[in-house]
């Protein structure tokens, strides 16, 4: 298209005084590098990125994955991929706390575990000779699934990973929080805070802020839950209080209300609170919990895919990651299901996505029952049925109304007049809804807000 542009070019600068036989060699030059010069440079500049990203995440994940999580929202994976993938490659993450955490996500020093030294002379370690792969399952930082250290899967890693930090997550990962008021927590934290009142008084913060941070469940340092700490929140600013008054500000004692005895949350209930209010969970994954029902269902963990052979056909479970349908790939959908183990890849053929286009679209939870294609290490499932397993999440919880299974999808909410409707010129006659509203005998009630607490999926065109 640069040539439909030449003689513009060449005879303005001839009219500008410039010699005709310099235009052209500009023009040639100019042609010349978009041709060429800028794809290359374009290529040389993301090669060095790659390489220096790679680099970073091999060496040290602690770095890579506090920087990732500082530059949300960015990128193919969400923060609770990332700071998964990171516990897989032995980094230890912190949850936020109000006596420990920056507005951003930081580094602490942690001091290496029993085992962990530089290696010896002989030792898996900076020795030329490359380790057996049954050598580095027996590194002293690769741990069995589930525990603390370097996953097995990446135990090929072990002698190139130099981890020396824990990563404190930042109170940026809290939802609705402001940098500013954060910021005023941080400079007049000290030496730390005693109890919510205290933060509450020195840092001049709102209720409402204090009941965010609550809800994140960040007062632990303070021997507080996040039942335990929206009390304590809930009882501050009240009517009459006097301790947001100047004259009893520096008052010592005063008369307080016997503690109340709260039932304690349930793990699955703190686990939804954190995808809420955090968008991830330290302290479980939400299939954990439901394993025992997908167990008997036939329904695989992703760790245990390895260990099929190809062809054969398997069922699994998760919470979707991704949807990507490229434009090269001829209407075929990509999907990406976490487990509590790890991830399972999903091809979705057109025909099958029209069948199941309301569940591929719409659904947080899914099984998916097809074949299993293995080639050099990297697996795949071919999808042939699919069911949708959202409102098993209401499990998680304790009580509410029922969940809706279907998110915004394409056409399913807010499905579009055929032409016939249209010719008719009837325009309150709407299609038939793929998501009745109508509850079903067989649904069962579940927790309010569940399914919106958990991740919808990001999707790529």
């Amino acid at each position: 298209t640069i040539q439909t542009l030449q003689e513009k070019m060449i005879e303005g600068m001839v009219a500008n005084g410039y010699e005709r036989e310099f235009a052209e060699r500009c023009f040639h030059q100019i042609e010349g590098f978009g041709e060429y010069g800028f794809p290359e440079s374009h290529a040389a500049s993301f090669a060095l990125l790659v390489y220096a990203s790679c680099w970073m995440k091999c060496r040290y994940p602690d770095v890579f994955v506090a920087a990732m999580l500082n530059a949300q929202p960015l990128g193919f994976y969400a923060p609770a991929q990332l700071v998964r993938d990171a516990r897989e490659h032995g980094v230890e993450v912190r949850e936020v706390d109000v006596s420990l955490s920056d507005w951003d996500c930081t580094l602490e020093s942690l001091a290496p575990a029993t085992g962990e030294d530089e290696p010896s002379s002989g030792a898996i370690g900076r020795s030329e000779e490359r380790p057996s792969f049954d050598e580095l399952r027996r590194h002293p930082r690769v741990k069995s699934p589930g525990g603390e250290g370097i996953h097995p899967r990446h135990a090929e890693m072990a002698q190139h990973i130099r981890t020396t930090h824990a990563v404190r997550l930042g109170f940026r990962q809290i939802a609705g929080l402001k940098k500013n008021d954060m910021l005023e927590l941080v400079r007049h934290r000290g030496h730390g805070y005693d109890s919510v009142r205290d933060l509450w008084l020195r840092s001049g913060l709102s209720s409402t802020v204090l009941e965010r941070l609550a809800d994140a469940d960040a007062f632990r340092s303070l021997g507080l839950d996040r039942r335990q700490a929206l009390w304590a929140v809930r009882a501050l600013d009240r009517v009459g209080d006097q301790d947001d008054l100047p004259l009893f500000a520096s008052r010592p004692e005063r008369e307080t209300e016997p503690d109340m005895r709260l039932p304690p949350m349930p793990l699955g209930a703190h686990v939804i609170e954190d995808y809420r209010r955090l968008s991830l969970s330290l302290k479980a994954h939400p299939a954990s919990f439901m394993r025992a029902r997908l167990s008997s269902r036939g329904i695989l963990r992703s760790e245990a895919l390895s260990k099929v052979k190809n062809g054969e056909r398997v069922m699994v479970a998760g919470l979707v990651l991704v949807r990507q349908r490229p434009g090269t790939a001829s209407g075929v959908i990509f999907m990406t299901l976490e487990d509590e183990t790890g991830v399972a890849n999903i091809i979705v053929w057109p025909k099958v996505f029209e069948r199941l286009r309301a569940i591929v679209l719409g659904a947080r939870f899914v099984a998916v029952t097809g074949k299993l294609q293995s080639e050099q290490g990297v697996i795949h499932i071919v999808a042939e049925r699919m069911h949708d397993l959202t409102p098993m999440l209401g499990l998680l919880s304790e009580a509410g109304q029922t969940i809706s299974a279907l998110a915004h999808a394409d056409e399913v909410r807010r499905p579009q007049m055929t032409m016939a409707q249209k010719r008719q010129g009837n325009r309150f006659a709407g299609p038939p809804r793929l998501d009745d509203s109508r509850p079903k005998p067989s649904q069962r009630t579940e927790a309010v807000g569940v399914v919106e607490a958990m991740p919808a999926g990001r999707n790529f065109r």
